[in-house]
């Protein structure tokens, strides 16, 4: 009789701590205006329209960057955010969208329809070392790199490296950055020290302004080039990523529809029990 009562404690209890979590506010994490991140997620959500512009929730958390928005959806448990899926680690959760897995595969298959590609982007006659730069990212070199980090190459083509030598500054999506980063070691330890490969951050608008204004050789955007980009820079794809939605380890939801989603994002859907299975 004892073990009996001992189970039924332990299952009231059990209950208490998923209803106590159902009825908890969803705490809405998003990214800084200017990020390609946050550009891509509410455009593909349909958070942003046309005629309505972008609805993020009015009291969501705003986080400058990617390991940001990781940190905060790690330490509070009704959290919700969105990250690069290559950025993705164990310390959070990523949620299946319309019942599919944030995967490689299923970004490639279709299935997943949180996607969006990682540009480049530069101005007008670039210098031949620029240009050096640029093809040693479609290399097969880089493109290995590309997948090593958990990204989807669009495939590789055939480089002969040029005999240059120079500095090369590179600036915008905080989510490409990391890659960037991987392509200049490639690409300097190539060059025995000929090359200098300046990475910095700022987000896709920084990336786009600055490809635009001179202040930087090449330009990084983690979303599609604005028509008004498009008229003064050519643009070029070194990888597809996914968007990951990521909630606290400890959150008990798996799986939400696109519909889901955007409520949430745009402030319509508050707690969690709406959205439980």
């Amino acid at each position: 009789m004892k073990k009996i009562v001992g189970i039924l404690l332990a299952l009231v209890m059990v209950l208490s701590v998923v209803s106590a979590f159902a009825a908890s506010e969803i705490i809405v994490i998003s990214r800084e205006e200017g990020s390609g991140t946050r550009g891509a997620f509410v455009e593909l959500t349909g958070v942003e329209t046309k005629e309505a512009g972008d609805q993020t929730y009015i009291e969501a958390i705003i986080e400058s960057g990617t390991a940001a928005v990781i940190t905060t959806v790690e330490s509070t448990p009704t959290a919700i955010g969105y990250i690069s899926l290559g950025s993705l680690n164990d310390t959070v959760k990523a949620l299946q969208v319309e019942g599919v897995d944030a995967t490689v595969e299923n970004i490639l298959s279709g299935d997943y329809v949180l996607a969006r590609p990682f540009n480049i982007a530069t101005k007008g006659d670039v210098s031949p070392l620029v240009a050096d730069f640029i093809a040693f990212i479609f290399s097969e070199e880089a493109q290995a790199l590309v997948m090593e980090e958990g990204y989807i190459s669009q495939g590789f083509s055939e480089y002969t490296p040029a005999d240059v030598e120079g500095k090369i500054t590179v600036g915008g999506s905080t989510s490409v950055y990391p890659l960037m980063q991987k392509f200049e070691e490639a690409y300097e330890a190539l060059k025995g020290g000929k090359v200098d490969v300046e990475v910095q951050g700022g987000g896709s608008t920084v990336g786009m302004t600055g490809a635009k204004d001179g202040t930087f050789d090449v330009g990084m955007a983690s979303r599609e080039l604005k028509d008004s980009e498009l008229e003064v820079l050519t643009p070029y794809v070194v990888a597809m990523d996914g968007i990951a939605v990521i909630v606290n380890n400890e959150n008990e939801v798996n799986s939400l529809t696109m519909e889901q989603i955007k409520s949430i994002f745009i402030g319509e859907t508050t707690d969690w029990a709406a959205v439980m299975e």
